[in-house]
């Protein structure tokens, strides 16, 4: 299941950088594009603005037939507080700008692609391809969300994969 998540997560990052690539968040002093994984960064106290939140929901996994399916909930949640130059009352724009981006970078075709074992990179190696594809389905956005001064949404993406033999 992880290289299923690594691979969704590396395909949605690079089409949301390309769409906005001004869309950007310092992380542990890094500047990389609007897109973290929760599971994997330190914990906030406070949601960043203008940046996507990924965290892995529900897992079924399908073990008829020749390999397992398994479906994963991805949740893709993200808030604004608009700009400063119009006192955030502009942030129901700035929430549609993020809905189309995400729209537009789940809609991009394909709905496809290679799973990618990216283990190796702690130890300097490259990603490597492995021998099935992640897919995902078309995003499902939920209602708009009112947080003080800000305002935010949660979206939902079904993305499935094979899973290989001696895979975790």
């Amino acid at each position: 299941m992880q290289n299923a998540k690594d691979t969704f997560y590396e395909v949605l990052q690079g089409r949301l950088a390309a769409i906005n690539p001004e869309r950007t968040v310092v992380l542990r002093g890094v500047t990389r594009p609007g897109v973290e994984v929760v599971e994997n960064e330190m914990v906030n106290a406070f949601s960043l603005p203008d940046c996507f939140r990924v965290e892995w929901g529900a897992v079924s996994i399908e073990s008829e037939g020749a390999m397992p399916v398994v479906a994963m909930e991805c949740v893709v949640g993200y808030e604004t507080a608009g700009t400063a130059l119009n006192a955030g009352m502009d942030r129901g724009r700035a929430l549609a700008a993020m809905d189309g981006e995400l729209l537009a970078a789940v809609n991009t075709c394909p709905h496809n692609t290679v799973k990618m074992n990216y283990s190796g990179l702690e130890q300097g190696k490259a990603a490597s391809a492995m021998g099935t594809s992640v897919w995902w389905g078309p995003v499902s956005f939920g209602k708009q969300v009112l947080k003080k001064d800000r305002v935010g949404r949660v979206a939902s993406v079904m993305v499935m994969s094979y899973q290989e033999a001696g895979e975790l």
